[in-house]
């Protein structure tokens, strides 16, 4: 049983005669701090400072990925250079999808979906079904503006499809890739120029394609009215994207340059609604009247041309 001595507060001056009383003690040195986990010291900088470091691309662990060369792209001729710009999962592009049509102001679409890991799977698709769906709509359209008539004998309009594919496919990438150049030009100008890649800037013209497809199926209403007012929802929703992923881009730019630069967007983005709009939908086929033959006897002949 302990004494009241052995339980008396001692002071340890001297801890070389303590340890050489006693070897087997554990000490502990309190002289330093001890070292803070990695991902507790992460905690400790706030979720601010994680989310930023995030949306920037500046993650430690990429970093050292990157120095110890563990990523390394596969050469462009081979078949795994062009899988990594398909490897993304439904969850993701679903979640374009939505960033795409609700918007949120003051926020990035790159910074937040796109800039992880940009992905060629959601723009080719949105772009697909947007081709099909214009074209079908477009027939649809044409056939119920002529449904009724006697003179009026529908036939399908297959080249709807081509010209569709031809100037949305065109538009998702000959666009980006002027708008890239321009980007690379002025970022030799002006150094505080936001640089955007070409997968990224692809990336934001597809998935801002995406509000045309529910659009044009609403286009089959023969309403010139609805219709109009359709092309401006849409174009408020995708433009706001477009707006605020580039705008940041040119801002430091010359005021004049900025402003017609976001302009020039805005007008080729509303060229596009506008004229799928007027050719696919606003001009229909017209009636070709029935040709008048004369007969041999001085009466004519009316045939009935479908």
């Amino acid at each position: 049983m302990a004494t009241a001595d052995d339980l008396k507060f001692q002071e340890f001056d001297d801890a070389a005669n303590l340890l050489a009383a006693n070897p087997d003690a554990t000490t502990i040195s309190i002289d330093e701090p001890a070292e803070i986990p990695k991902n507790q010291h992460s905690r400790l900088q706030g979720p601010g400072r994680e989310e930023d470091d995030e949306l920037l691309g500046t993650d430690d662990s990429d970093k050292t990925e990157l120095l110890a060369g563990q990523k390394k792209s596969a050469p462009f001729w081979t078949f795994e250079y062009y899988q990594t710009f398909f490897d993304v999962d439904t969850y993701q592009v679903l979640d374009r999808i939505k960033g795409s049509v609700f918007p949120v102001p003051g926020k990035n679409f790159v910074r937040l979906y796109i800039r992880s890991n940009p992905d060629l799977y959601g723009p080719f698709w949105i772009c697909a079904t947007l081709v099909f769906t214009i074209a079908v709509s477009g027939n649809l359209s044409n056939f119920f503006i002529h449904l009724g008539k006697p003179t009026y004998h529908y036939v399908p309009e297959f080249r709807k499809v081509s010209i569709a594919a031809t100037t949305i496919y065109a538009y998702a990438w000959l666009v980006p890739l002027a708008l890239w150049g321009f980007l690379m030009w002025r970022n030799t100008k002006v150094m505080n120029i936001v640089s955007y890649s070409f997968l990224e800037i692809v990336c934001v013209y597809g998935y801002s394609l995406f509000i045309y497809i529910p659009t044009a199926m609403l286009w089959i209403i023969p309403q010139q009215v609805v219709r109009w007012v359709l092309v401006a929802f849409s174009l408020c929703l995708s433009g706001s994207v477009l707006v605020m992923t580039f705008w940041p881009a040119v801002r430091d730019d010359n005021r004049r340059i900025a402003v017609a630069t976001v302009a020039a967007i805005l007008l080729l983005h509303a060229l596009l609604a506008v004229g799928c709009l007027a050719y696919f939908f606003d001009a229909p086929e017209l009636d070709i009247p029935a040709p008048i033959i004369p007969a041999h006897n001085g009466t004519t002949v009316v045939t009935k041309s479908h």
